[in-house]
């Protein structure tokens, strides 16, 4: 099972001392992450786009460029890339760049993307929301299978008889489909075949549902089962113990909801936050983790998951200290429990 991290970059003030990194040393400080989680051994890096003052990633790709030239192991992924506001032909270029110059670790996970502010800026409509994804995940589709393409749409110019330069370094770029919470998005998924990731911080069984729709949807399109590939991630704090895990996590996390959902403008209740704590949000001791992560794959046979490893902007020594816990007493675990069960 691959396990691995994400962020978006956050840029909130530190709940404790109110301090704000600059840009600059926000993005140092993720790379410096995504170095010690290849040296810690996981599988996968991964950064969101976001196009708002309190986030410091809007070009993934290129701070991903950068991580790929201090490292030689771990895979390099968006999460998510928004691919609605974003023109697919750069986006499989720019990924296929990142391919190249990794020596074939590159990934895009696209999706229509949780918050909206890309759509104004490149001069989209929110009304066409889905129909913006939907043709645009399968021009991309195109794009990866054919290295010269002829198509047509609606909401995209046509594209004629154009060679896509460059192609990936060995093999097809992998490209998952982001769902959240939306039956119609594990339909598309499952309809074309994609492998699709989950990112969600609840317990399992409320997805399990939506991964039956994807099965079944990929089978009725005759989609080889042994191709349907499901990864989940959310938000993740690992602490030597639970009660230290929960205490030291909760400003942070409370500062991550006051900043992006006005319901809780007065911040995040803690009794609230320990009866996510207590179902499925993934924060705890290492054995806390294990047993959530395993959970996400008994219920939904999931073969990845990523953690988003530093929710509310957390202190870099916070972030690096959870992560060294995830990579040394968690990965292992589960790595041993899922190497001979059916995903």
């Amino acid at each position: 099972m691959e396990l691995g991290i994400y962020s978006f970059g956050e840029m909130l003030p530190d709940a404790r001392t109110g301090g704000r990194q600059s840009v600059h040393d926000r993005l140092a400080d993720l790379v410096r992450l995504a170095v010690s989680a290849e040296e810690a051994g996981l599988d996968l890096v991964a950064l969101g786009e976001h196009h708002r003052r309190d986030f410091a990633i809007s070009a993934p790709e290129m701070v991903l460029a950068h991580i790929a030239a201090r490292t030689s192991r771990i895979r390099l992924s968006s999460a998510v890339t928004v691919l609605s506001t974003q023109d697919p032909v750069r986006v499989y270029q720019q990924f296929a760049t990142l391919d190249q110059l990794s020596a074939g670790r590159a990934e895009i996970i696209a999706g229509r993307g949780a918050f909206v502010e890309s759509y104004p800026l490149f001069g989209y409509r929110l009304e066409d929301y889905d129909a913006l994804f939907d043709e645009k995940i399968r021009l991309l589709m195109e794009l990866r299978d054919h290295p010269t393409v002829d198509w047509a749409g609606t909401l995209r110019p046509s594209i004629q008889h154009a060679d896509i330069t460059p192609q990936p370094y060995a093999r097809p770029l992998p490209i998952w489909i982001g769902a959240g919470g939306t039956p119609a998005s594990f339909l598309r998924a499952g309809t074309l075949g994609m492998p699709v990731f989950m990112g969600f911080f609840g317990r399992p069984e409320a997805f399990a549902g939506n991964v039956a729709l994807y099965r079944r949807a990929a089978a009725a399109a005759g989609h080889d089962p042994a191709t349907l590939r499901t990864g989940s991630g959310g938000h993740l704090f690992v602490g030597r113990t639970s009660q230290g895990a929960r205490d030291d996590y909760h400003p942070y996390y409370s500062a991550y909801w006051r900043a992006n959902n006005p319901q809780f403008a007065n911040g995040f209740p803690r009794s609230l936050f320990d009866d996510w704590a207590d179902g499925g949000l993934m924060v705890g001791s290492p054995q806390e983790i294990i047993d959530k992560i395993l959970a996400h794959r008994e219920v939904l046979g999931i073969e990845r998951y990523i953690g988003q490893i530093d929710v509310g902007a957390l202190p870099f020594a916070m972030s690096a200290e959870s992560l060294e816990l995830y990579a040394t007493e968690v990965a292992p675990v589960v790595r041993r429990e899922t190497a001979s069960a059916p995903g």
